[in-house]
């Protein structure tokens, strides 16, 4: 595809510094030169460029994984141009079948508004709402009407469409694929139309439907916009995606003990990979630290500093100088102020049972492992008996670190 741009605006070192911002940590920046031709342009017009995420607010909540491309638009809201969060509450009416192999179940007109008003409050803490326009791709769909819908359509082919990946394998395999799922990417890419962008952010998994922005801006006689794609952020164990079905994410909504505590756990090596993409850090200061590291530094300081900067973003700089005080407490033995207090009757009661009732493991054979493990306190001391009967009393009960109650028996 043919760009439209043919600025011969002039590369300063800013822009040179614009440039390495925007690729810090990314899977893919297309067309690079186009980017650069745009970065220059607007240094020299003093035009800010238009940069676009669009989110389908199809789940109520999002984990620290989701944050990565938020964070990559507050570095290029921070250099002056201006950030779109668009909400699709008209694409997700239709359904994203981006990497699935089976129709998605649209949501009602009513999830979708309520999780929208969560998905904002949540970006908003890690994009500056003063400088981010706020939209809904319903303004301009719901106006296209069959007509325009048709007129729309006209301007992709369906040989072009199936060579996307997903409905390739699900055409190949046999697995329905309803009519409907077409029209996801070509909503999405009239997105862009509508929006007049420069560049739209995306997940690996989005490359198609970013493309199609592009492909119809120059149908519809426009500049064709850059797309970014970000790399998905490994999880707490290092290996896998962040997810919450693994069980290895951080979610944005923890508590900061908890946020702080999760960041700490995780393995040197994948914390400089989490500094790349979750920090605002520049990436000086970071070869700095990681040099500082490699000279003798305890690789811990940096793990607390990251810790503190991700917990203090989410809730506040009270709340992770709290938790890191917290943490320390816990570590040298000792028992958070804010345990939860569990009433318990049927003393003497198990130690298997007192762990499931108090919600320190989900079940009795669990904490039979858990006991054999050693990873169960009972008023500090390590319990190695699975058969211990306690009596009736006040007890502070604690599993592995991080999970504590007071648990009140009576007879």
């Amino acid at each position: 595809m043919n760009s439209a741009l043919v600025t011969n605006y002039p590369v300063t070192d800013r822009v040179r510094e614009a440039m390495a911002v925007s690729l810090r940590g990314v899977e893919e920046l297309l067309p690079q030169e186009d980017w650069l031709k745009k970065l220059s342009r607007a240094e020299a017009t003093g035009q800010p460029l238009r940069i676009k995420l669009g989110l389908d607010p199809t789940a109520p909540d999002i984990h620290i994984g989701h944050t990565v491309v938020l964070n990559k638009m507050r570095q290029l809201q921070d250099l002056g141009h201006t950030v779109i969060f668009l909400i699709g509450d008209f694409t997700t009416l239709i359904g994203d079948p981006s990497g699935r192999n089976s129709t998605r179940p649209p949501l009602s007109a009513e999830q979708i508004q309520q999780n929208a008003e969560t998905y904002k409050t949540q970006a908003y803490k890690v994009l500056d709402p003063a400088r981010t326009e706020l939209r809904y791709n319903s303004e301009w769909s719901d106006q296209l009407g069959a007509r325009g819908m048709i007129q729309l359509a006209a301007k992709y082919t369906v040989a072009r469409m199936m060579e996307r990946n997903d409905f390739h394998d699900r055409f190949k395999a046999g697995t329905p694929i309803s009519v409907h799922e077409f029209l996801y990417p070509l909503m999405q890419g009239y997105d862009s139309v509508a929006l007049r962008s420069d560049i739209e952010l995306g997940g690996t998994d989005q490359k198609f439907n970013l493309l199609m922005g592009r492909h119809l801006q120059v149908e519809y006689g426009q500049e064709p916009q850059c797309i970014l794609t970000m790399p998905l952020l490994e999880g707490l164990d290092g290996v896998e995606k962040m997810s919450k079905s693994k069980n290895n994410y951080i979610g944005i909504t923890e508590d900061p003990n908890t946020m702080f505590a999760k960041v700490l756990s995780i393995s040197d090596e994948l914390m400089w990979r989490w500094y790349t993409l979750l920090s605002f850090k520049s990436m000086a200061d970071i070869d700095a630290l990681r040099q500082e590291i490699a000279q003798g530094r305890n690789p811990k300081d940096a793990k607390v500093m990251l810790a503190k900067e991700i917990t203090a973003r989410f809730h506040s700089a009270a709340a992770a100088e709290a938790a890191e005080q917290d943490f320390i407490n816990r570590s040298k033995g000792g028992v958070p102020d804010d345990i939860p207090l569990v009433s318990l009757s049927g003393a003497p009661l198990g130690i298997g049972a007192v762990l499931k009732s108090a919600g320190l493991a989900p079940s009795t054979s669990e904490a039979g492992r858990l006991i054999d493990g050693g990873g169960v306190r009972v008023d500090s001391s390590v319990i190695s008996d699975k058969g211990l009967k306690l009596q009736a009393g006040t007890y502070v009960v604690q599993v592995g670190k991080r999970k504590f109650a007071k648990v009140e028996l009576t007879a």
